[in-house]
């Protein structure tokens, strides 16, 4: 971690007391603050907090195509360093891109059972392949002599296509691994959608490989967990995940087994992050897909599969931000400090510029994503709150009076702590804090996460800890592992197994029980939650 200058690490301990940072949940900011800004407070609405914070910190817009969004630039370019770190991480453990259609054939669809059963209702079909005038009217109508022998599905993913064509890249052993991984849109017909959380068409990552033994696929879908969506969710989004399996219910359709990243919002509600797949053989015998081993025997390939989406935009925003706007970790965002100059006469705004370029030009060697704002018909408190707004982590202010003492004032975003620093110690006060802010906004959100983990051992105390609307955090019960008990439990609560915990949040969770609904024995506590 960056060293503070010593002027800062001063100064910041006189303003500790004042600036305390508050607890991550929803809390009763000022409604004059956020009504101000337009935003209603997570206390007393929190989906409208959420839809109006994506709207007006610029994240993304609505479109005239129902169910689908417009991405918009500042959203976009967070989107942009999620996948150049993501696609790091992947190439780093061996993946290389590739691109395959958006249209799939419905026969493909429709070979392997579980798969097609998962999403028939969600997929948007083509059937014809041109338009003509209407005959009878005005507009335009689907030529029927255009109409297709087979309709085509817009891929709600992908194995269906991927493994068509592995059976024709696989022959031999030598072949194996496949380590491929695509970067494109999907479409699933979402009937009510939510920017960024559900919409009918998003953008994401899908990784899909082939193996010749059931042990390297399942190693390739904990590599993935493990060395690349946990590792970006804590170190990069500074998101605390839980890493767990699905339960027969809720894992992917068609997969032997899914593993899973699950983050808590702070309507203590879950997003399931991220989600890698160990396929077994399911589609590999469902395309033919075979290979010749080394004692020369024809054996069916071992498939995983994985990915994560444009959703992650969504759960970085439910775990980190407030009242005042988006709060955006440093490492991914896209301005990491913004630098407001001021002055009301041409001759001091031309003294500030000329400061803000020279601190500007010294974060820019360090690689720090830096923008001044040069807008003059707007006050620095309009730009304040403009910049908060969108997330900025650093603000620099360089005001004429500031400069003739030679300080300047750097505030967080995080927190609202602001500190006069010397104007030589700036641009290094400002890179170390990169580094707090990034550590700050994990433990903040651990400890919250933390602080709503409970214990239930009764149906009693199960269906009190579910009651009402909202989350209800983690909850940690006893069940007896059957998909009847599951199906049951979630049709009386709404609430659903998030995950069977990989690691024990507690020693005392892996001990066995008697299951919350039905009172059979259970090896251990699973996770249940209310998710989006």
């Amino acid at each position: 971690m960056a060293l503070l200058s010593r002027s800062y690490i001063r100064l910041s301990a006189g303003l500790s007391a004042i600036h305390a940072v508050k607890d991550a949940g929803p809390v009763s900011h000022s409604s004059i603050v956020s009504s101000n800004l337009g935003i209603t407070p997570r206390s007393e609405n929190f989906s409208d907090w959420y839809n109006e914070l994506v709207l007006k910190a610029d994240l993304a817009d609505h479109s005239a195509v129902r169910g689908c969004m417009v991405i918009k630039p500042h959203g976009y370019a967070l989107w942009e360093l999620m996948q150049r770190a993501l696609d790091d991480m992947f190439k780093a453990t061996g993946h290389v891109n590739a691109y395959f259609p958006l249209f799939i054939p419905k026969s493909f669809l429709e070979k392997e059972a579980e798969h097609v059963e998962g999403f028939a209702k969600e997929c948007a079909v083509v059937t014809h392949h041109r338009l003509k005038a209407n005959p009878e009217g005005t507009g335009l109508i689907p030529d029927p002599e255009a109409k297709l022998t087979e309709e085509l599905i817009i891929r709600p993913t992908s194995e269906t296509i991927i493994w068509n064509t592995y059976r024709d890249w696989i022959q031999s052993y030598r072949d194996l691994p496949l380590l491929i991984n695509q970067w494109a849109n999907v479409v699933r017909w979402e009937l009510r959608t939510r920017l960024f959380l559900r919409t009918a068409e998003f953008l994401w990552q899908e990784g899909h490989t082939a193996h010749a033994t059931y042990d390297e696929a399942e190693q390739e879908a904990l590599t993935i967990l493990n060395e690349c969506y946990t590792r970006f969710a804590e170190e990069w989004m500074a998101v605390p995940v839980i890493k767990g399996v699905k339960s027969e219910n809720e894992k992917f359709a068609g997969a032997d087994h899914t593993y899973t990243i699950e983050a808590l919002t702070q309507d203590l509600r879950f997003i399931q992050a991220g989600t890698s797949h160990h396929l077994g053989q399911n589609f590999a015998k469902a395309f033919d897909v075979k290979f010749v081993d080394r004692d020369n025997t024809q054996q069916f390939v071992y498939a995983t599969s994985w990915g994560v989406s444009t959703r992650l935009v969504g759960t970085l925003i439910m775990v980190h931000s407030d009242d005042k706007g988006f709060i955006s970790p440093p490492r991914i965002s896209p301005i990491q400090v913004v630098i407001i100059p001021m002055g009301r006469d041409d001759a001091t705004r031309e003294k500030t510029v000329g400061a803000s370029n020279e601190i500007a030009d010294q974060l820019k060697k360090s690689g720090i994503r830096v923008k001044i704002d040069l807008r003059e018909k707007e006050s620095p408190g309009f730009k304040y709150n403009y910049w908060e707004l969108r997330g900025v982590p650093v603000r620099i202010e360089v005001g004429p009076r500031d400069l003739d003492a030679g300080t300047c004032v750097i505030a967080r975003r995080d927190n609202g702590e602001k500190a006069s620093v010397a104007l030589a110690d700036v641009a290094e006060t400002a890179i170390g804090l990169m580094d707090v802010i990034q550590a700050g906004l994990f433990e903040k959100a651990k400890a919250f996460r933390d602080a709503n983990t409970i214990r239930v051992n009764t149906w009693e105390e199960f269906e009190a800890a579910f009651a009402g609307e909202g989350g209800a955090g983690v909850v940690l019960a006893h069940w007896d592992g059957t998909p009847e008990t599951e199906e049951i439990i979630s049709e009386k609560t709404k609430a659903t197994i998030r995950c069977i915990p990989m690691t024990p949040l507690d020693p005392s969770d892996v001990e066995p029980g008697v299951c919350v609904l039905t009172g059979k024995p259970s090896k251990q506590r699973v996770i249940f939650g209310k998710a989006y």
